[in-house]
């Protein structure tokens, strides 16, 4: 990974939709996107690809008051990144049930042990004085932006535009792809693809200082 390349680079916010991304580049980056890491491993997450014209259509139509249909229509491929609502216990065996058949620890008492720490720290976050619901669902969002940034990372490796889409009403992305059903809300939009030529930003990169973002004690 070329780190110098990455820190100056520019995210686009045009992209060229003459050209889409091959299938063997899409499939190492949802085989990336899958591997993400999340606190205890608790994969809240379900991710819409919208590889079809039919499926952006949709999309960029149902953004509620945000004018950014265009962006996602000029995109090789979109991707709704969504977040449970709630962490029932159900999901929490279900996680569990896999990391077991994938034979994630090397025995069942350091299985089991995990399994409870897990089980009190995902207690630990319910508290009244954590904000009870509403801190689990911050923390579960956590996970998503964490899958986000790292597979934007991964995008670039590969030559890949994908640029991160906030303008939008998550209740309309909801209703439309019938979201909330499933037990999920929207979270956050990525799109894929290739820059447009016409539209690159070289102006340099503006960051405050080093001595004013790091502290070393």
């Amino acid at each position: 990974m070329n780190l110098d390349k990455l820190m100056s680079k520019h995210l686009s916010r045009y992209l060229d939709p003459s050209k889409t991304i091959p299938e063997e580049t899409l499939q190492q980056l949802l085989r990336f996107l899958r591997s993400t890491p999340t606190s205890t491993n608790i994969q809240p997450n379900h991710f819409y690809v919208l590889a079809t014209p039919e499926g952006k259509e949709r999309l960029a139509n149902n953004l509620g008051e945000f004018d950014n249909g265009e962006k996602i229509l000029n995109a090789s491929h979109a991707i709704i990144l969504t977040t449970r609502t709630d962490l029932p216990e159900s999901h929490v065996e279900t996680v569990f049930s896999k990391e077991r058949a994938d034979g994630r620890f090397p025995d069942l008492a350091q299985q089991e042990l995990r399994e409870s720490m897990n089980r009190d720290f995902l207690k630990f976050l319910s508290l009244p004085r954590m904000y009870g619901d509403k801190n689990m669902k911050h923390w579960m969002e956590k996970q998503t932006y964490m899958a986000l940034g790292m597979t934007m990372m991964a995008a670039a490796e590969l030559g890949v535009e994908a640029m991160p889409l906030e303008g939008f009403d998550p209740v309309c992305v909801d209703k439309e792809f019938k979201i909330r059903e499933t037990g999920h809300t929207t979270t956050v939009l990525m799109l894929l693809g290739y820059t447009d030529p016409a539209k690159v930003y070289s102006n340099p990169i503006s960051r405050f200082e080093s001595d004013e973002l790091f502290t070393f004690l």
